[in-house]
């Protein structure tokens, strides 16, 4: 299960192109994803939304007035929020060179040049959807890991303030000893990853 499926929020796809036209076929190839799509029609709009909500990827035109991709993803790079959020630029076949050089210094994950081949941006949208679910799984082992972890702690201090009691609580102490056992055994049947 999902950190998503537990918090009932998916993460999206941010789309940043300042033309219509580019937005609107960017959700026809991606709408089949079914994932939640959001647009921002420049930089500003970008950084303004992402603040907003979670986001599993941005798809970003460079050449865009205000702010460009460059700048955008700069800023994306540098919050700790949005730092690890991978970034596809998306720009003309006739735009220069060096802005794919230029696109994977500023920290862009891809780089593809319109007009993409829509089977092509798919499959990489999908990989990167792929790696934000089960980073998300991740997490959430994680916090059950912390969390169990804690309850063996918690226990065990209890189990310990009993022995140091004088006289001790024998019925109590076999108790705590008892939980502490289930935990482990639980965490053992579980076994990593699950």
């Amino acid at each position: 299960m999902s950190a998503e499926a537990t918090t009932g929020e998916r993460a999206g796809i941010l789309l940043v192109d300042d033309m219509e036209d580019n937005l609107i076929a960017l959700e026809a190839v991606l709408g089949s994803l079914n994932q939640p799509l959001v647009r921002a029609r420049s930089g500003e709009e970008a950084m303004k939304a992402l603040l907003r909500r979670r986001f599993a990827l941005v798809l970003m035109d460079i050449r865009m007035p205000g702010m460009d991709g460059f700048e955008t993803a700069a800023n994306i790079k540098r919050l700790d929020q949005t730092k690890d959020i991978p970034i596809i630029f998306l720009t003309g076949a006739d735009d220069d060179t060096g802005y794919a050089f230029r696109g994977y210094a500023t920290g862009a994950a891809d780089y593809l040049t319109k007009p993409f081949d829509p089977w092509v941006l798919r499959a990489k949208v999908s990989v990167f959807l792929d790696l934000h679910r089960k980073s998300r799984q991740l997490e959430h082992l994680l916090a059950q890991e912390q969390s169990h972890c804690a309850q063996v702690t918690t226990h065990l201090n209890t189990l310990e303030k009993l022995l140091a009691a004088d006289p001790v609580n024998l019925r109590e102490a076999r108790t705590q000893v008892q939980r502490v056992q289930e935990l482990v055994e639980s965490i053992r049947q579980r076994g990593p990853g699950r």
